[in-house]
Protein backbone atom coordinates (compact mmCIF):
# COMPACT_ATOMS: atom_id res chain seq x y z
CA UNK A 1 0.00 0.00 0.00
CA UNK A 2 1.41 3.38 -0.63
CA UNK A 3 2.75 5.30 2.10
CA UNK A 4 0.21 8.41 1.52
CA UNK A 5 -2.75 5.44 1.73
CA UNK A 6 -2.37 4.98 5.31
CA UNK A 7 -2.88 8.48 6.71
CA UNK A 8 -6.44 8.41 6.43
CA UNK A 9 -6.92 5.04 8.07
CA UNK A 10 -5.05 6.29 10.74
CA UNK A 11 -6.85 9.26 11.05
CA UNK A 12 -9.97 7.49 10.92
CA UNK A 13 -8.61 5.50 14.31
CA UNK A 14 -9.85 8.03 16.23
CA UNK A 15 -13.74 7.60 16.22
CA UNK A 16 -13.34 4.32 16.67
CA UNK A 17 -14.16 3.04 20.33
CA UNK A 18 -12.56 0.40 22.35
CA UNK A 19 -13.77 -3.39 20.79
CA UNK A 20 -15.21 -4.83 23.92
CA UNK A 21 -16.50 -4.61 27.33
CA UNK A 22 -13.92 -3.64 30.21
CA UNK A 23 -16.50 -4.12 32.85
CA UNK A 24 -16.51 -7.85 31.03
CA UNK A 25 -12.57 -8.53 31.14
CA UNK A 26 -10.10 -9.05 33.18
CA UNK A 27 -9.65 -8.39 36.02
CA UNK A 28 -13.05 -8.90 36.58
CA UNK A 29 -13.76 -11.61 34.32
CA UNK A 30 -11.14 -13.58 33.72
CA UNK A 31 -13.05 -17.13 31.71
CA UNK A 32 -12.27 -17.12 28.58
CA UNK A 33 -9.11 -15.06 27.95
CA UNK A 34 -5.65 -15.79 26.96
CA UNK A 35 -3.37 -14.54 29.61
CA UNK A 36 0.36 -13.60 29.09
CA UNK A 37 3.54 -12.36 31.10
CA UNK A 38 6.78 -13.05 29.20
CA UNK A 39 9.45 -11.46 30.07
CA UNK A 40 13.41 -10.91 29.40
CA UNK A 41 17.01 -10.18 30.93
CA UNK A 42 18.12 -7.16 29.01
CA UNK A 43 21.65 -6.90 31.69
CA UNK A 44 22.75 -4.77 33.99
CA UNK A 45 23.86 -1.25 34.85
CA UNK A 46 24.88 0.66 38.14
CA UNK A 47 22.48 0.41 41.28
CA UNK A 48 20.30 2.79 41.65
CA UNK A 49 18.39 5.60 39.32
CA UNK A 50 18.11 4.76 35.28
CA UNK A 51 21.94 5.79 34.07
CA UNK A 52 22.25 8.78 31.56
CA UNK A 53 22.35 6.89 28.34
CA UNK A 54 22.22 3.76 29.99
CA UNK A 55 20.73 0.17 29.72
CA UNK A 56 17.17 0.77 31.31
CA UNK A 57 17.08 4.21 29.43
CA UNK A 58 18.02 3.00 26.29
CA UNK A 59 15.36 0.45 26.42
CA UNK A 60 12.56 2.97 27.71
CA UNK A 61 13.38 4.79 24.46
CA UNK A 62 13.20 1.95 22.26
CA UNK A 63 9.88 0.96 23.87
CA UNK A 64 8.40 3.97 23.56
CA UNK A 65 9.21 3.99 19.56
CA UNK A 66 8.62 0.29 19.14
CA UNK A 67 11.39 -0.57 17.62
CA UNK A 68 11.13 -4.53 19.35
CA UNK A 69 8.54 -5.50 16.92
CA UNK A 70 9.19 -7.92 14.30
CA UNK A 71 8.20 -5.65 11.02
CA UNK A 72 7.84 -9.16 9.03
CA UNK A 73 5.37 -9.78 11.28
CA UNK A 74 3.50 -6.28 12.44
CA UNK A 75 4.13 -3.01 11.84
CA UNK A 76 3.21 0.39 12.93
CA UNK A 77 2.42 4.29 12.08
CA UNK A 78 1.61 6.57 13.98
CA UNK A 79 1.76 10.57 14.44
CA UNK A 80 4.66 11.41 16.59
CA UNK A 81 2.96 15.34 17.16
CA UNK A 82 0.65 13.28 19.31
CA UNK A 83 1.04 12.29 23.21
CA UNK A 84 1.86 8.79 24.62
CA UNK A 85 -0.95 8.86 25.83
CA UNK A 86 -4.23 8.39 23.83
CA UNK A 87 -1.94 7.80 20.98
CA UNK A 88 -4.13 6.06 17.99
CA UNK A 89 -1.39 3.63 16.30
CA UNK A 90 -2.47 2.03 12.69
CA UNK A 91 -1.06 -1.69 13.22
CA UNK A 92 0.02 -3.43 9.92
CA UNK A 93 0.13 -7.20 10.42
CA UNK A 94 1.26 -9.75 7.77
CA UNK A 95 0.96 -13.05 7.61
CA UNK A 96 1.71 -15.03 4.05
CA UNK A 97 0.90 -13.12 1.40
CA UNK A 98 -2.09 -11.17 3.73
CA UNK A 99 -1.85 -7.92 5.07
CA UNK A 100 -4.45 -6.26 7.45
CA UNK A 101 -4.75 -2.98 9.02
CA UNK A 102 -6.22 -2.79 12.22
CA UNK A 103 -6.16 -0.11 14.96
CA UNK A 104 -5.15 0.29 18.56
CA UNK A 105 -4.96 3.41 20.82
CA UNK A 106 -2.87 3.97 24.08
CA UNK A 107 -4.47 4.08 27.18
CA UNK A 108 -2.71 3.71 29.99
CA UNK A 109 1.36 5.06 30.47
CA UNK A 110 2.89 4.69 33.76
CA UNK A 111 6.22 5.31 35.90
CA UNK A 112 6.47 4.07 39.64
CA UNK A 113 8.70 2.64 41.90
CA UNK A 114 6.92 -0.12 43.57
CA UNK A 115 8.34 -2.93 45.65
CA UNK A 116 9.39 -6.61 43.65
CA UNK A 117 11.12 -9.24 44.45
CA UNK A 118 14.12 -8.52 45.19
CA UNK A 119 13.73 -4.95 46.78
CA UNK A 120 12.24 -1.89 45.12
CA UNK A 121 12.05 -1.41 41.20
CA UNK A 122 11.19 0.99 38.68
CA UNK A 123 8.95 0.54 36.02
CA UNK A 124 8.41 2.28 33.30
CA UNK A 125 5.62 1.11 30.35
CA UNK A 126 2.50 1.43 28.78
CA UNK A 127 -0.25 -0.13 27.15
CA UNK A 128 -2.43 -0.35 24.49
CA UNK A 129 -6.11 -1.77 24.00
CA UNK A 130 -8.11 -3.09 20.53
CA UNK A 131 -10.13 -1.08 18.82
CA UNK A 132 -13.27 -1.40 16.65
CA UNK A 133 -12.38 -3.55 13.53
CA UNK A 134 -9.24 -5.45 14.88
CA UNK A 135 -9.31 -8.94 14.47
CA UNK A 136 -8.73 -9.55 18.56
CA UNK A 137 -9.85 -7.91 22.06
CA UNK A 138 -7.62 -7.15 24.70
CA UNK A 139 -5.24 -5.23 26.12
CA UNK A 140 -1.13 -5.47 25.89
CA UNK A 141 1.56 -3.43 28.12
CA UNK A 142 4.81 -3.41 27.41
CA UNK A 143 7.08 -2.19 30.47
CA UNK A 144 10.28 -2.15 31.04
CA UNK A 145 11.72 -2.71 35.12
CA UNK A 146 15.08 -1.60 36.58
CA UNK A 147 15.90 -3.20 40.18
CA UNK A 148 17.31 -0.44 42.16
CA UNK A 149 19.15 -2.51 44.36
CA UNK A 150 20.32 -4.84 41.67
CA UNK A 151 20.95 -3.39 38.35
CA UNK A 152 18.63 -5.56 37.24
CA UNK A 153 16.73 -4.42 33.42
CA UNK A 154 14.13 -6.56 32.26
CA UNK A 155 11.39 -6.19 29.60
CA UNK A 156 7.92 -7.36 30.23
CA UNK A 157 4.62 -7.97 27.94
CA UNK A 158 1.61 -8.59 29.87
CA UNK A 159 -1.38 -9.39 27.78
CA UNK A 160 -4.99 -10.59 27.82
CA UNK A 161 -6.72 -11.54 24.38
CA UNK A 162 -9.49 -13.15 22.73
CA UNK A 163 -10.99 -13.44 19.31
CA UNK A 164 -12.96 -10.89 17.91
CA UNK A 165 -16.00 -11.65 15.98
CA UNK A 166 -14.64 -12.42 12.72
CA UNK A 167 -17.62 -12.02 9.77
CA UNK A 168 -15.50 -13.45 7.28
CA UNK A 169 -15.40 -17.36 7.58
CA UNK A 170 -12.01 -17.73 5.46
CA UNK A 171 -10.17 -14.96 8.30
CA UNK A 172 -12.40 -17.08 11.09
CA UNK A 173 -10.50 -19.95 10.51
CA UNK A 174 -7.48 -19.01 9.23
CA UNK A 175 -7.23 -17.09 12.83
CA UNK A 176 -8.61 -19.73 14.76
CA UNK A 177 -5.75 -21.78 13.18
CA UNK A 178 -2.89 -19.53 13.39
CA UNK A 179 -3.83 -16.52 15.34
CA UNK A 180 -2.43 -17.82 18.81
CA UNK A 181 0.92 -19.34 17.27
CA UNK A 182 1.09 -16.37 15.32
CA UNK A 183 1.00 -13.98 18.94
CA UNK A 184 2.76 -16.05 20.83
CA UNK A 185 5.60 -16.02 17.80
CA UNK A 186 5.32 -11.93 17.99
CA UNK A 187 6.03 -12.10 22.24
CA UNK A 188 8.94 -14.30 21.67
CA UNK A 189 10.92 -12.23 19.13
CA UNK A 190 9.52 -8.95 20.90
CA UNK A 191 11.65 -9.80 23.84
CA UNK A 192 14.70 -11.38 21.71
CA UNK A 193 14.80 -8.57 18.83
CA UNK A 194 14.90 -5.93 22.16
CA UNK A 195 17.32 -7.95 24.02
CA UNK A 196 19.69 -7.38 20.75
CA UNK A 197 18.45 -3.38 20.04
CA UNK A 198 19.80 -2.76 23.77
CA UNK A 199 23.61 -4.01 23.01
CA UNK A 200 23.61 -1.54 20.10
CA UNK A 201 24.19 2.18 19.62
CA UNK A 202 20.44 4.19 19.32
CA UNK A 203 19.78 4.64 16.13
CA UNK A 204 18.61 8.09 15.90
CA UNK A 205 14.87 8.96 16.06
CA UNK A 206 13.43 10.32 12.86
CA UNK A 207 13.72 14.52 14.02
CA UNK A 208 11.17 15.22 10.75
CA UNK A 209 7.96 12.46 10.26
CA UNK A 210 7.09 11.58 6.23
CA UNK A 211 5.35 14.10 3.64
CA UNK A 212 2.37 13.10 5.49
CA UNK A 213 3.57 13.68 9.32
CA UNK A 214 3.34 10.11 9.70
CA UNK A 215 5.93 7.69 11.87
CA UNK A 216 6.62 4.57 10.81
CA UNK A 217 7.95 1.82 13.66
CA UNK A 218 10.42 0.14 13.33
CA UNK A 219 12.74 2.11 12.09
CA UNK A 220 13.42 1.44 8.23
CA UNK A 221 9.78 -0.94 8.04
CA UNK A 222 8.35 1.79 5.44
CA UNK A 223 6.66 -0.77 2.64
CA UNK A 224 8.21 -0.82 -0.77
CA UNK A 225 6.93 -0.63 -4.15
CA UNK A 226 7.08 -4.45 -4.35
CA UNK A 227 5.25 -4.82 -0.89
CA UNK A 228 2.28 -3.03 -1.93
CA UNK A 229 1.05 -5.01 -5.18
CA UNK A 230 0.27 -7.63 -2.55
CA UNK A 231 -0.98 -6.34 0.38
CA UNK A 232 -4.92 -6.98 1.56
CA UNK A 233 -6.39 -5.24 4.61
CA UNK A 234 -9.15 -5.79 7.01
CA UNK A 235 -10.59 -2.50 7.24
CA UNK A 236 -10.42 -0.80 10.75
CA UNK A 237 -13.72 1.11 10.32
CA UNK A 238 -16.29 -1.65 9.62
Amino acid sequence: MPLHALAGPLDGLRALPVNYDESAAPPHVTSGWHHDHVTVELGREAPGPAQPGGLAETAHALVDRYEFSNPHQLRAVYRPTSDLLGRDMLLEGRFLRLRFLFGVRITEQHDEVRDGPHGPERAVGWAYQTLAGHLEQGRLTYEVVKELDTGLVTFSIIAYSRRAPVPNPLLRWGFHLFGRANQRHFYRHALRRLRALVHQPLPPARSQPDADGLQHAPSGSAPGRAESLTLTFHNPGR
